[in-house]
This record gives C-alpha cells, structure tokens and sequence, in this order.
C-alpha cells in the first residue's frame, strides 16, 4: 500500500509488524527509486500516535491508510494523530469474511459497528460500503482446492476444521466480504 501511494504523496510511512515484510518493501522502495517512502517495525495497533520524528521535526499526517487490518486502537489513534480534515482509509475485513468457518475474525467489523467506532473516535464518514464475492464450489474437492492455501492457519485457530464440518453438511461457498471506509477527522467543537 505504501508503494502505492508514495508517487502521490510527499510522505509515507509504511508500519508492519513482520520485519521481512519490511525489508521486502524497503527493497521494493528502493527499485522503484521511491525516497518518500520509510519502513517501520512495529505493531499499528500498539502505536500511540502516527506522529514520526523526521530529523527531530514531527511530521503530522493528512491520511491514515491501513489495508486488511482494522482496530479499535488503530481507529483511536489515528483520530489522536490527525487533524481536523486528516482522512483515514482503510479496507478490513467484514463479519462475513469466511463465514462458512463459523468463526468471525477478532478485526471484523459489520457495518453499524464500524460507523459507530468511526463515529465514536471523532471521524465523519464519507464512504461505507462492503464488497463481498461468494465463491460457488460444485464439490468438495473444489471446495477444498479454493482454501488449500488457508489450511495450516485455518488449522491453527479451529476455522479448518469448521471449515470441513460444512462442506461435510453440504455446504459449498466460500465468501470473501471486506469494508471499504473513507472518513474525515471532525472539526473540534
């Protein structure tokens, strides 16, 4: 995402917990002869402001972008971060995102309760949508080919398992359903 963006800012700052997704995107940075662009370590949801030191100049942000990875303490502090007018875009996941595991992931939100952490944390929405594709399977054995790539994780948290459970009892979907937010940081009362 943060290559993405970085041709059409003057700033950005990429923060990733897995510190191989950050020497990847540095390296990515660098082949594109992106310099606006700096790689953080760290954990989003751990961070107290998106405020970063720049040579001792503090450097405010004008938008929060966060992609499949929404919080109630990302939301917060990018509402401390940003100023009156700042915009925070993200895609999370919905509450329907591999509904057939029968376990809703601990980031989803659905749509009132996005609005109402949005709302909440001092932003106004302009933008709320979800985006959902339901794969069809005629199946089992299609069915499982789709999600080959999520088993060791699905197997890690009991989704696999559930997973196969409703493929057992006839089911043959499997639903990716993702929110799609732009908001605005209100002004102060």
């Amino acid at each position: 995402m943060a290559l993405a963006l970085a041709p059409l800012a003057g700033r950005v700052v990429g923060i990733d917990r897995d510190p191989d997704l950050i020497d990847e995107a540095r390296r990515r940075a660098g082949a594109a002869g992106l310099l606006n662009v700096q790689f953080v370590v760290g954990d989003a949801d751990a961070l107290t402001d998106f405020v970063h030191p720049d040579d001792g100049v503090e450097i405010q942000p004008d938008l929060v972008v966060a992609h499949l990875f929404v919080s109630d303490p990302l939301v917060r502090t990018a509402a401390k971060s940003l100023d009156p007018g700042g915009a925070l875009a993200f895609v999370g996941f919905h509450v329907d995102q591999w509904k057939e595991t029968g376990r809703r992931s601990r980031f989803a939100y659905d749509e009132d309760g996005a609005r109402r952490l949005l709302t909440e944390s001092g932003f106004l929405v302009e933008h709320l949508e979800v985006e959902r594709s339901v794969q069809q399977f005629r199946s089992v054995e299609e069915a499982l080919a789709a999600a080959i790539g999520l088993e060791e994780r699905w197997r890690a948290d009991g989704r696999w398992f559930r997973y196969i459970r409703f493929l057992e009892e006839g089911g043959r979907t499997l639903t990716q359903s993702h929110l799609v937010v732009k908001a605005r940081r209100a002004a102060l009362a």
